[in-house]
């Protein structure tokens, strides 16, 4: 029991605040949409976009249009059912203005107008409402075209008919502008991201069209795929070696639509995407766990009744049997419990077990029948495994080295004085000579300098084995401080920022992208946390008199030298190939002083996408690359010669 002492707050009734509807969304906007970056704003996007596609899981609708307007805004229009618009016999007004008003409102609780859906309609709709500017529903059914407005959440009329149409055309169109008090990306939306999610959602949701037209910058898209599923595998793997062709398999357990396509390749990574009611789930769940346990069920099982095992206590581990698989798990619950209203992570453990009897069941089926592919997916298998054990010994001998040598640090490092990861930065420069100018320059108490001689080892065509015995990596493992693999730990890290700086030329952005490969790859944690960043050294430096200027673009440059007015045609301009054509005070002044310098951060708005596109420029298949240089030969603005 405590005592309260004189002159402390009441505590009572009128403490308690309560957030009626709209209002507790717009105070906790996280909840909702998780948060109010970039992220959580095509996240308003997605919740409208899936109430048009669980109409299309209901069989009602087969197109969906996207746009993207001058002012930010976005219209969704699909051609489903119309959302009703007579009176809710509850609340006494129209069941259209419930939806998009009311939380956990909507048609999907019942189980009567939606077998399967992405969530709970109203639950989405009515949260991008609350968090939008404005907002206007249209809905065309009975001939009728209904119409409602809204500013943040609050209906401005009642539903009215606005106008006729034809007596078939049924839908809903949904226009909103989000609150910019509340999203602060000035930026708005990404043309790219919303194309890589309705690809996504196209290929899930098969026979469904979904067109995106940006009016900004006047581009426009369809996505239709006959294949489902199956054609999301064939188009991950467009740019690898596949082993056998795509295993496909469909089955729906006891109301739950299990759809699965995989594949292997020659590649030495796994790309695995799960989806639950067409949303896809980035943190997997249930459906994802059954998909690894099966697999590796099954490969082991056959692999021993095909005597292709020669040790008898021999059993592949999971990794083992994912190395080169690519696969693609769709399931279709008519209750799904996710994590949370954004839908990261499918949560129903009956998923587990009706996706490992369909893969159990297809695959090993597949496998009978197929024992070449069988032997072959058997003998990458076989080789990851020794590769697998041989990194474990390169990786036990890294640390060991590393815990002889002080500090678990490589001798070249620079490191800093400070041992707060929140305030510290590695540099890793390329070049001894530009690492020189850098460990000159640096604030020693925050920044430490990492120099690389060279390019490092391509991971993209490597195992972890011959990666872990590159030195160039090995430093960079031992500086970072959290590992590799199995033992990665990001409690380790040394340093909160990670930067890449090197030069602004043909060399010095191949090496950048043999390092961002080597990350995506290997040390993927570092980017979801946010912690690894490119530096943006100056490409000219202008002097005009006793004073200069540097331009980090020809644009900025151009811009410099108009301002010159006629000394322009006096001024000096040095164009920089490389960090160590500038002196340590330059490389300061420009590059590594936290309040002029430009850190460009490293996020992964799709991994399908990246994973393609690491695959294509790093991979072993040189067509795809050809094709690549050839399509954006004209887009080139400062070739080396």
């Amino acid at each position: 029991m405590t005592t309260r002492k004189k002159g402390d707050a009441e505590y009572n009734a009128t403490d308690i605040q309560v957030l009626e509807g709209m209002e507790a969304v717009r105070k906790r906007p996280g909840m909702y949409v998780g948060g109010t970056d970039s992220k959580a704003l095509h996240h308003l996007v997605y919740e409208v976009v899936d109430n048009a596609i669980d109409e299309a899981l209901a069989g009602f609708c087969d197109r969906i249009e996207v746009t993207i307007h001058k002012d930010q805004s976005i219209t969704v229009l699909d051609n489903g059912r119309g959302i009703p618009t007579d009176t809710h016999p509850v609340k006494k007004i129209s069941a259209l203005e419930v939806v998009l008003t009311t939380l956990h409102a909507g048609g999907k609780f019942g189980g009567g107008s939606y077998k399967v859906s992405g969530g709970l309609h109203g639950v989405g709709s009515s949260a991008v409402n609350a968090l939008s500017e404005w907002m206007e529903a249209r809905v065309y059914r009975e001939g009728k075209i209904f119409f409602q407005r809204y500013e943040r959440g609050k209906p401005q009329e009642r539903v009215k008919v606005i106008g006729e149409c034809p007596i078939d055309q049924t839908g809903t169109e949904i226009s909103f502008l989000f609150d910019k008090t509340i999203f602060n990306e000035e930026a708005g939306y990404r043309y790219e991201t919303l194309v890589n999610r309705f690809r996504e959602m196209a290929f899930v949701t098969k026979r469904t069209k979904i067109m995106l037209k940006d009016e900004r910058t006047d581009r426009e898209l369809t996505f239709f795929f006959e294949g489902g599923i199956s054609s999301f595998v064939h188009y991950l793997n467009k740019d690898k070696l596949p082993l056998h062709e795509i295993v496909k398999a469909e089955k729906t357990i006891n109301g739950v639509g299990i759809d699965i396509a995989l594949q292997y390749t020659d590649v030495y990574n796994e790309t695995i995407y799960s989806f639950a009611n067409t949303i896809n789930t980035v943190d997997g769940g249930t459906h994802l766990t059954g998909l690894r346990t099966a697999l590796t069920r099954v490969i082991n099982e056959y692999a021993r009744s095909a005597n292709l095992l020669k040790d008898a206590d021999q059993n592949f581990s999971g990794e083992d049997t994912r190395e080169g698989l690519t696969a693609v798990v769709s399931v279709k619950h008519p209750d799904p419990q996710f994590e949370s209203q954004t839908k990261v992570k499918l949560m129903n453990t009956d998923v587990a077990t009706y996706v490992q009897q369909v893969i159990v069941e297809s695959f090993r089926d597949f496998l009978d029948r197929n024992p070449s592919a069988g032997k072959a997916i058997i003998n990458k298998c076989l080789t990851s495994s020794r590769a697998r054990e041989a990194a474990k010994k390169a990786r036990d001998l890294v640390i060991r080295k590393s815990a002889l040598e002080s500090m678990t640090l490589p001798g070249k490092l620079a490191d800093c004085s400070s041992r707060n990861p929140e305030l510290t930065e590695l540099y890793i420069v390329e070049g001894d000579s530009a690492g020189g100018s850098a460990k000159q320059g640096r604030d020693r108490s925050f920044q430490a300098i990492l120099p690389l001689r060279g390019k490092i080892l391509n991971t993209e065509r490597a195992h972890l084995d011959k990666i872990l015995s590159n030195n160039e990596i090995k430093a960079m493992i031992s500086a970072i401080g959290c590992g590799i693999g199995e033992t990665f730990d990001l409690k380790g890290l040394r340093y909160g920022k990670i930067i890449i700086m090197t030069d602004a030329d043909v060399d010095g952005s191949h090496i950048r992208t043999l390092l961002l490969t080597f990350f995506f790859r290997y040390l993927p944690e570092l980017i979801n946390e946010g912690h690894l960043y490119i530096a943006q050294p100056p490409l000219y430096r202008i002097a005009y008199k006793n004073k200069h200027q540097y331009a980090f673009s020809d644009a900025e440059r151009d811009t410099i030298l108009k301002n010159l007015g006629s000394g322009s045609e006096r001024a000096s301009i040095q164009r920089y190939k490389g960090l160590g054509e500038m002196n340590a005070e330059q490389l300061w002044d420009t590059t590594m002083n936290p309040e002029y310098r430009t850190l460009l951060k490293v996020a992964v708005d799709d991994p399908a996408i990246a994973g393609k596109t690491f695959a294509m420029l790093m991979g072993e298949e040189v067509p795809p690359r050809t094709r690549f240089i050839q399509n954006h030969a004209r887009e080139v603005r400062n070739l080396d010669v």
